[in-house]
């Protein structure tokens, strides 16, 4: 089994999945494609090593090529049910998935203005429309963890793909100095939930690469 990732810095798309292959155990070979080069060299080292859309991350796993952050989540989910990285409750999966996918689709705004980027460290003047999307971030993580946290210190007590997706987020509100206090988080609990994003053996390795 084969990861194809883009640079550890910046590639928040490439983060999510390999955090859940990462979880799962299972051995793997990991392939890294430097991101940001000049004359479309990126695009065309992506191809070059397989990828469908021109895009990372893909996974290569007994002959078949997955791609997209979500789906290749998925496919490891099938793959190895052992590693439970969906909650076992199926009301508590079905919330979950809905939380990975509005991560997966939505807040454009903090995408763009605050992009991932692990060494950086600054105090950023956020725009109205990220704002928002930092509420809403704040709004749904205490949300989770007030429903379905109690067992760990994860959206829904144990680690799941839904954590994965949230990890990237986590690293910017760190990079960016963002305050959580400042969009509702008055008892820390978003916080102490981002930290707990960023203390994950998997997410130091990661970063450890970076």
């Amino acid at each position: 089994m084969e990861i194809v990732v883009g640079t550890k810095r910046w590639s928040s798309w490439s983060l999510r999945p390999w955090l859940a292959l990462k979880r799962t155990g299972a051995p793997f070979t990991e392939t890294v494609v430097e991101l940001r080069q000049a004359d479309n060299r990126s695009e065309a080292a992506i191809r070059a090593a397989g990828s469908p859309s021109g895009q990372v991350p893909f996974l290569k796993d007994q002959g078949l090529t997955v791609w997209d952050s979500l789906a290749i989540c998925e496919r490891l989910a099938e793959r190895f049910p052992q590693a439970r990285l969906w909650p076992a409750d199926a009301a508590s999966r079905a919330v979950a998935r809905s939380a990975a996918c509005e991560m997966h689709a939505g807040f454009a705004s903090l995408r763009g203005e605050c992009p991932m980027d692990l060494p950086l460290r600054t105090q950023a003047s956020v725009s109205e429309a990220t704002q928002k999307d930092i509420r809403r971030i704040v709004d749904l993580w205490l949300g989770l963890r007030a429903s379905y946290g109690a067992g760990g210190p994860f959206l829904f007590g144990g680690w799941s793909i839904a954590d994965a997706f949230y990890t990237p987020v986590a690293t910017r509100f760190r990079s960016y100095g963002v305050q959580l206090a400042d969009y509702g988080d008055r008892e820390g609990e978003a916080a102490r939930y981002a930290e707990a994003l960023l203390a994950t053996p998997e997410f130091l390795a990661w970063e450890a690469a970076a």
